[in-house]
């Protein structure tokens, strides 16, 4: 299976670190930003773990859950979150699901559909695709895919810009355009005409060319 944004993000059931979920009921009426780890115990997810619980006060102020995975037990999670603690000095204060049966990475597509066996006998090499975040709306679409490699840690703080301008433009009919972080102008969307333009933005806009028509972002 392939997801792509603007699919529904699969549902499922899951034994977590903070008890059982099922998914779409836990994220409510919220966003969430669930993202996989290919196994505890791993140095670069351990970081990221660490600095996750760090800023997640950042994304609770967008009204944004936060949850993990990593493909081993409950069990597992919890000693983990003791290194994670001592060696980041923060111990997650979200859910991390123990995904040891492969069902949610295979239902995201992060791991073939035919894999099977036990967690623990597994590399992380041989997981190294379960290692992404998505962002997924009130709505239950995905509207965000990030893939990285196991030797490279993730930027969490660009995945605050990203939902920043997800939550802008899902709004507004805007686009924002590169490198732009929260405050910054606006491209009014290519889907709007000048006509209609000119009722939501009164006060004008630059425009370059016509189709980069560029504003302050709405209040």
């Amino acid at each position: 299976m392939s997801l792509r944004i603007g699919d529904e993000a699969p549902n499922f059931t899951a034994h977590t670190t903070e008890g059982p979920i099922e998914f779409h009921t836990w994220i409510g009426n919220k966003w969430a930003i669930l993202f996989s780890h290919p196994k505890d115990f791993t140095p670069v997810c351990t970081t990221e773990l660490g600095y996750m619980a760090r800023i997640k006060a950042e994304f609770d102020k967008r009204n944004t859950k936060v949850i993990g995975l990593s493909a081993d037990s409950v069990e597992d999670h919890k000693r983990w979150a003791q290194d994670i603690q001592r060696t980041q000095g923060a111990a997650p204060n979200y859910p991390i699901i123990a995904d040891s049966d492969f069902k949610v990475a295979k239902l995201y597509g992060m791991l073939p559909a035919g894999v099977s066996g036990d967690a623990k006998l597994r590399t992380p090499a041989e997981n190294a695709t379960v290692r992404a975040v998505f962002a997924i709306g009130p709505d239950k679409k995905v509207k965000m895919i990030l893939m990285s490699p196991m030797t490279t840690g993730r930027n969490f703080d660009e995945v605050l810009r990203v939902l920043d301008s997800i939550q802008l433009t899902t709004r507004y009919k805007v686009a924002t355009p590169a490198n732009w972080k929260q405050g910054d102008d606006v491209i009014i969307a290519g889907s709007v005409s000048d006509e209609e333009a000119r009722k939501q933005f009164p006060g004008g806009w630059q425009a370059p060319t016509p189709y980069l028509r560029i504003v302050h972002p709405p209040a």
